[in-house]
């Protein structure tokens, strides 16, 4: 993935005046030892300094971490912690934070060597709210040194989501197609979060493509789609117009990214693309997928937002499918109610045209996009890359702001299940524990579109703890029966 960042996260420890300084950096260097044992990375950076109840200490040690490169920021609490200090500092780091403390080792540091932080960490919270500060606090923060290196590491993902946020650009090529309002919403949102978006034509697109005939790169993609495809390669006349639009589109990144670090795009497809280009983007969304670029299709600005934070999150491609149709019932009782405990409105189908990358695909191949084909020739349709979704476990998940510019999210855990199914597109038969009702009563319920983004495996707990991180109004999730939504019918049978 080379569109995602990578993370170095400093480690400060904090120290109250009233506590013995070496309580702190003897529990700060057993930390990172610990990280660094347990994860054999080098993504932690220990800052020497030590703060005590000074706020000359907290500048030495943010120039320090700064100094050394920093993005993301762990304040671990070795003792009670200055409150001022500390509180300050995840004010004035420019990056994601983070807080944990240091438990108590054993009954023999209860006399002259106990800490407190557990005590400290109250005196934090009620520091960062008066500040107006966010910052991560895990669930449980208190903890021994493997406890606290877990900690940090489930960290990275957050922060690796987060510092990509506020350095990514979308591009954006449009207007939506008609009939296509279920994807538009205002932008003011992208702005809140720090992402920067350029917003461009057609044309604009169609004349750049132009630009690139006879590009000398395309035989040496052509190739490389050649040995991506292999006998999945059922439409090799298209692939020259494939790998010039491919061109098109890394060049414009690279000519628009401008002053942010990482881009995504929301791309267009129908219904005029056919017909002028000549072919269907999809395949070619897929391989920028795969590139770490998120490409949601039918200018779906904050699906394409959502994919990238997924690409964050895993460090590997994601998908953006339609939440489509139903399973059909024989195919439920003959090949999922007998060997899964899932009820038949647990079970959807989510598909699109060809857009997911093809090592997230059963036989990947070339093919042209049936529905469109119903109505245009079939030649300009080709270009989708077609097959049953691999078995495994998914995040579906979204990102979107409403009509009214409020910020909602959504998630759940899930699978796909390793049953055929006997349609065509990018296609997935998925199982979601209570999805009727999820479907009921926070999709259908908060007007979410029909988009839903998709990462490769359960990230349900990172994805929540940054939409809480960037201050999401409603995080929707598939709530157990015991747990009733506030618009569920309590009469409902």
């Amino acid at each position: 993935m080379k569109n995602i960042p990578e993370i170095k996260i400093g480690i400060v420890a904090v120290s109250r005046d009233c506590f013995p300084e070496s309580l702190s950096v003897d529990r700060r260097k057993a930390l990172v030892q610990t990280y660094q044992k347990m994860y054999n990375q080098q993504d932690v950076y220990e800052c020497p300094i030590c703060i005590v109840e000074s706020e000359l200490h907290m500048e030495d040690a943010l120039a320090d971490i700064k100094n050394k490169g920093c993005n993301a920021l762990c304040i671990y609490l070795g003792n009670f912690g200055p409150e001022i200090a500390e509180t300050m500092l995840a004010q004035k780091f420019d990056g994601p934070v983070m807080f944990c403390a240091a438990a108590e080792e054993n009954t023999g540091v209860l006399s002259d060597h106990r800490g407190d932080a557990y005590c400290g960490m109250l005196n934090a919270s009620y520091n960062l709210k008066l500040r107006n500060v966010k910052a991560y606090i895990p669930e449980y923060p208190v903890g021994d040194a493997a406890y606290c290196a877990r900690l940090i590491h489930e960290f990275v993902p957050m922060a690796r989501a987060l510092v990509g946020i506020k350095n990514l650009k979308i591009i954006s090529f449009g207007p939506r197609p008609l009939n296509f309002m279920a994807c538009n919403a205002p932008i003011k949102q992208l702005f809140n979060l720090g992402v920067e978006i350029e917003e461009n034509s057609e044309l604009d697109l169609f004349e750049s493509f132009h630009k690139h005939k006879d590009d000398i790169r395309i035989p040496s993609v052509v190739q490389d789609m050649e040995q991506e495809l292999g006998t999945g390669n059922q439409k090799p006349e298209i692939l020259a117009k494939l790998a010039q639009y491919e061109l098109t589109l890394l060049d414009w990144i690279e000519a628009h990214k401008g002053s942010k670090k990482y881009v995504a795009i929301a791309g267009k497809c129908w219904p005029a693309f056919q017909t002028q280009f000549g072919f269907v983007p999809c395949y070619v969304n897929s391989r920028l997928t795969g590139m770490g670029i998120p490409v949601s299709c039918e200018v779906d600005i904050y699906g394409c937002l959502s994919e990238y934070i997924g690409t964050c999150i895993s460090g590997d491609s994601v998908t953006l499918l339609d939440i489509n149709n139903t399973v059909p019932l024989d195919m439920y009782q003959q090949s999922i109610e007998p060997k899964y405990d899932y009820q038949f409105t647990d079970t959807f189908m989510a598909f699109h045209c060809g857009n997911t990358c093809s090592k997230r695909i059963c036989n990947p191949t070339m093919k042209y996009q049936k529905i469109m084909a119903r109505s245009l020739p079939v030649e300009v349709t080709h270009g989708t890359l077609e097959g049953d979704i691999l078995p495994g476990a998914i995040t579906f998940y979204r990102l979107q702001s409403t009509a009214d510019n409020h910020l909602y999210a959504y998630l759940a855990e899930g699978e796909v299940l390793p049953v055929a199914t006997q349609s065509f597109g990018s296609i997935g038969v998925f199982a979601i524990k209570e999805m009727g009702r999820f479907y009921r009563h926070v999709l259908l319920e908060k007007g979410f579109p029909h988009h839903g983004a998709v990462a490769f495996g359960h990230f349900g707990k990172v994805l929540f703890e940054v939409f809480k991180y960037l201050g999401v109004e409603e995080i929707g999730y598939n709530q157990p029966k015991t747990m009733r939504y506030k618009t569920e019918n309590p009469f409902e049978i």
